[in-house]
């Protein structure tokens, strides 16, 4: 099975401008319920990041930032990491095990094509028990 039968295609994903305040990041994922929202490039060869809770905690509670003063940039994680929409899905999982990273970006020629996500990959497990 192939990561871009399981992943979370593009279309619906949720992503924001690199330079937007952290509260307007923090706003977008109450209201769409995400966990994460995917960084904008800020240039054609420029890289994707991906905001968590994880960088908003770090960044926030952690660092004492300001979520007024900060902006995405400051605390996405650039570039994301990804793999491609052509890879075997175990390959995926075992890299976002040794890594401990719950979520993958699905890039290729430097073009967004969705997000693996830990539950996405649970979920057809979850599936293929029934």
């Amino acid at each position: 099975m192939l990561v871009k039968e399981v992943m979370t295609p593009k279309d619906k994903l949720i992503s924001i401008s690199p330079m937007a305040t952290v509260r307007d990041a923090l706003k977008i994922m109450k209201l769409n319920k995400v966990r994460s929202i995917i960084v904008e490039k800020s240039s054609q060869d420029g890289a994707y990041g991906l905001v968590t809770f994880k960088n908003i905690l770090q960044s926030i509670v952690a660092e004492d930032g300001d979520i007024d003063l900060l902006n995405v940039y400051d605390i996405a994680s650039t570039p994301a990491v990804s793999v491609s929409n052509e890879l075997n899905i175990k390959y995926a999982a075992k890299m976002m095990v040794r890594s401990s990273i719950k979520r993958l970006l699905v890039i290729d020629n430097n073009e967004l094509y969705g997000i693996l996500t830990m539950t996405d990959i649970i979920g057809i497990l979850m599936d293929s028990v029934e």
